[in-house]
Order: structure tokens, then sequence, then C-alpha cells
């Protein structure tokens, strides 16, 4: 019973800071150009990557910041200016105007696997939670994290379905635009962080 108490209390910060719904759109926008069988490696590539990354800040986070001179900070604006170059490309560039490239696989590593969703405030977020809760909870919450998020990149080719191709491209800018004003709150968090700790 304690451990579902801790398990809920950390799981539920690290769903909000994780957004797996939040992300689905973004997911798929980068991958409606995409094969099925490359969107299945996008799938495979950005869970792994998250997996990876957020498992290996959990155990040695702290030791590698203290150890390069890395503030949490520092991380936020990094994170951001990834996303921000990506959605500013996208805004600006038209169908008329854009060299057409196509997307492949390696969007699910970045920006999918991060800094989406293993970004900033998931990073943060699990350092908080392993001191709070320990290794253990935090681990499971993690792990029940991402596997929401398998199950809604899994499911997010439906939404494509109801979507036309001119939908598409009008939800792709305005999520691009969404995308740039989540970096900037990344850039500006970091800031604070910089400055005002």
């Amino acid at each position: 019973m304690e451990f579902l108490t801790s398990f809920s209390l950390a799981f539920i910060p690290l769903f909000v800071a994780m957004e797996p719904v939040g992300v689905i759109p973004v997911y798929v926008t980068l991958t409606q150009p995409l094969a099925p069988d490359e969107r299945r490696k996008v799938l495979f590539y950005s869970l792994v990557t998250a997996t990876a990354i957020t498992l290996a800040f959990l155990v040695v986070g702290k030791a590698v910041f203290y150890a390069l001179g890395i503030t949490i900070g520092d991380f936020q604006i990094a994170g951001g200016l990834v996303l921000l170059s990506i959605a500013i490309f996208d805004i600006v560039t038209t169908a008329r105007g854009r060299i057409e490239i196509k997307p492949a696989s390696g969007v699910g590593i970045v920006p999918i696997g991060t800094p989406l969703i293993a970004g900033p405030a998931a990073l943060t977020t699990l350092l908080m939670l392993n001191d709070l809760h320990g290794f253990g909870v935090t681990a499971a919450a993690l792990g029940a994290n991402l596997l929401i998020v398998w199950f809604a990149f899994l499911w997010s080719e439906k939404i494509m379905l109801i979507l036309t191709e001119n939908g598409a491209r009008g939800v792709s800018k305005v999520i691009s635009l969404l995308l740039a004003a989540i970096a900037v709150m990344m850039i500006r968090r970091g800031v604070q962080g910089i400055f005002w700790h």
C-alpha cells in the first residue's frame, strides 16, 4: 500500500512533465510523410532513446552535471534551442519554397526521443522524484509513463486518417508554433534558473 501511494505521487508529476498526450500531435506531424515501416522505426527509436536517456539520467544525472559543471538551467536552454530551431524551420518554410527533405527514422532519436519525451522537464523531475521516493518507485513511475507514450504513439496513425492533406499541413504549422512557444518556455525557465537560483 505504501508503494502504491509513493508510486502515484511519483507517477503524476512525471506524467505532467513528459506530457504524453501533448507530444502526440508533434509525433504525428513529424512522421506523417513516412512509410509505415519507417514510422515503426521512429516509434522504436524514440522509445529506446527516451528510455536510455531517462534511466541513465536517473542513475548518474547529478554526477554528470556536477563533473561537467552543467546546471539544470543550462540543460533547459540547450533543449529549448534545439526545439526552437526545428519549429522555426517548419514555420518559415512553405510547400512552394522549401527544399523537400524526406524525414528519416532518425527523428525518433532527435527531436522525439529527446528533447520531446526525455526533455529537461522530465529529467529534472526524475532527479527530484529520486530524492523524494527512491530509485525503485521512480523507475516504476518512469516505466509506466513510457508505456503510456508507447501506446499513444502506436495509435497516433489513426489520427492521421481523420485529417485531410491540407488539414494536416495546417495542423503542422499550428503545432510548430506551439512547439516554438514550448521551446521559448524551456529557455525562459533555464535563464530564470541560472539568474534567480
